[in-house]
């Protein structure tokens, strides 16, 4: 097992590397930059996400930007189309500031010899060192992954057990409907409909508030009335991240149960006389939960990190997904690039520590020798 263990985390080194090197690769061909934004920002044009692909003024697609009319030879000769009428020595200023007055090998190399040190430098625009940014942001994400995560499982294992003891069956063919309904429709979709329905300002049932995670007098409430704001504020976000993540959980558990209600040792244990009930959570239910207690680490890693962008959007909670997003935004690479190696090095060794939960649960598995 150590000489597994060892060649996963050797293995994590390239493959940390060429996340991190094709993303670098990727960004210096994008269009935008943190100092198109600083300039962009001077002149007054700084523009939206939106405006940058739709043809808007001063977005990377609008026409005429670069050939004004009576634009200097000094001004059509700058790489940035807002640079006009600025210092040429400021743009140099504001590249260095950014770290762009380097070639780009060089910039990749030290943005990795800091990485290799947790050294993420601080945000562009914001003025925080990224690590006390993502502090901040993560307790909310941390709420939504976990409560998700457990809700989902809470939902899906049993909803799994019954539907393979009656596969086939009227319930199974109508909840089986049910479930690939939830898993089509999209999560920021519930969301909006969930807010139309029970939202504050809703004419159905205003009861659930629509911002935070909490009140804002929340420190004065009793700890009763913290339980009660904290479970209104949570329970739509919650929701809407679960309906799809449920409908995977419980499929994966049924199939899991009826491979091993098929197998030969569920005849044999019925033939000597026990009961459904033995047979199913004394026999089949250690072995069928194998696959599914294995994958919790990395169901909640793609609720933490991957599944609340766009609910913590549409709810307007802080979280890391958030951020995550402005951050691309605005071209503040530090924040995306500093997010990436540590989502990309937290999900490497939350795979890692999924397959030693198998061995965990069921010790008959060895991965040195890939046998059972």
């Amino acid at each position: 097992m150590f000489a597994y263990v060892s060649r996963r985390i050797l293995l994590m080194i390239p493959t940390l590397l060429g996340i991190m090197l094709i993303s670098f690769t990727i960004v210096q061909f994008a269009p935008g930059g943190p100092v198109e934004r600083v300039l962009a920002q001077l002149q007054g044009n700084d523009t939206s996400a939106t405006s940058r692909i739709a043809g808007g003024a001063g977005g990377d697609f609008a026409g005429g930007s670069q050939n004004q009319p009576g634009g200097g030879a000094g001004e059509a000769a700058s790489k940035y189309r807002g640079a006009q009428g600025l210092d040429p020595a400021f743009i140099k200023q504001l590249e260095a500031q950014f770290g762009f007055d380097k070639p780009a090998p060089e910039r990749f190399g030290l943005m990795l010899w800091n990485y290799l040190r947790f050294d993420f430098g601080k945000s562009y625009f914001r003025d925080t060192p990224v690590l006390q940014l993502i502090k901040e942001k993560l307790p909310v994400s941390i709420s939504l992954g976990l409560w998700m995560t457990l809700l989902s499982y809470a939902i899906s294992i049993p909803l799994g057990i019954r539907k393979a003891v009656q596969d086939g069956s009227r319930f199974d063919t109508w909840t089986s409907a049910i479930v690939i309904i939830g898993y089509a429709i999209p999560g920021f979709l519930f969301a909006i409909l969930l807010i139309v329905l029970f939202g504050e300002g809703s004419s159905f049932l205003p009861f659930f508030p629509l911002r935070g995670l909490t009140s804002e007098n929340f420190a004065q409430l009793p700890w009763w009335a913290q339980a009660l704001d904290y479970i209104r504020h949570i329970t739509l976000p919650i929701l809407s991240m679960a309906l799809g993540a449920f409908a995977t959980a419980t499929l994966l558990t049924k199939n899991s149960f009826l491979d091993e209600i098929r197998k030969q040792y569920v005849l044999t244990a019925r033939m000597k006389g026990l009961s459904e009930r033995q047979v199913l959570y004394g026999h089949v239910f250690r072995n069928a939960m194998l696959i599914v207690i294995a994958g919790f680490p990395g169901a909640f890693i793609h609720a933490f990190f991957t599944g609340s962008l766009l609910i913590e959007t549409v709810f307007s909670l802080d979280g890391l997904g958030l951020l995550s997003f402005e951050s691309i935004v605005n071209r503040d690479y530090a924040v995306v690039f500093a997010n990436l190696y540590i989502f990309s090095l937290l999900g490497l060794v939350v795979n890692l520590l999924s397959d030693l939960t198998y061995t965990w649960i069921d010790p008959r598995i060895d991965f040195e020798t890939r046998e059972v």
